[in-house]
């Protein structure tokens, strides 16, 4: 009898030997596919605000000039609201996948206001982006240059887009409420066409 549960106990052990070697063995896909779909349309609500980031395409040719815009639209109960913010509420840095290099995005740091219309939202595309230092590696530099010539090489871009700026609270100028509203959409450039 003990031989015959010794042998049971066995094999039990051994088929839970061989389950978990099976999960191990499993490859994880944690490189961007190809073939998904790529999300070009994104949209965010926080509070009375409304932030959208699109890229107009999800893959661009040669030389194809690069389409993508930021929006964003009061939804409260004013007619209009004033919010502050930098040279512009919206950003677009983005990260190049296949050489995994970022693209920074530079603006000039003014406190300037805009006033937003109940329902009417304000648009800005991007324009370009980019910078390098003397101590970046010559294919970075390269890169680099290309994109600030809007002439994007070939590869998977990630544009981290944000809607970054802030509204007195009750009109009160010592009382402020930040809004720092994140968005991310993609697209690739193909060269082959």
């Amino acid at each position: 009898m003990y031989k015959i549960g010794f042998l049971v106990s066995l094999i039990v052990l051994s088929l839970c030997l061989v389950s978990c070697q099976q999960k191990v063995d499993r490859k994880v896909d944690t490189e961007p596919s190809d073939t998904k779909p790529l999300d070009t349309k994104a949209q965010a609500i926080e509070e009375d605000f409304v932030y959208r980031l699109v890229t107009e395409k999800a893959e661009y040719g040669k030389n194809e000039p690069i389409k993508i815009y930021a929006e964003l639209e009061y939804t409260g109960e004013k007619d209009e609201i004033e919010i502050f913010h930098s040279a512009s509420p919206f950003s677009f840095p983005m990260v190049e996948t296949t050489r995994n290099f970022e693209i920074g995005y530079g603006m000039d740091t003014p406190l300037l206001s805009t006033k937003l219309r109940k329902g009417e939202p304000l648009r800005a595309e991007y324009w370009g982006s980019g910078g390098y230092t003397s101590e970046d590696k010559k294919e970075y530099v390269d890169f680099i240059s290309q994109i600030m010539n809007q002439e994007f090489p070939e590869g998977r871009y990630i544009v981290n887009g944000s809607a970054d700026f802030y509204v007195k609270a009750n009109g009160k100028t010592e009382q402020k409420k930040n809004y720092n509203i994140k968005l991310q959409v993609e697209f690739r450039v193909n060269n082959t066409n």
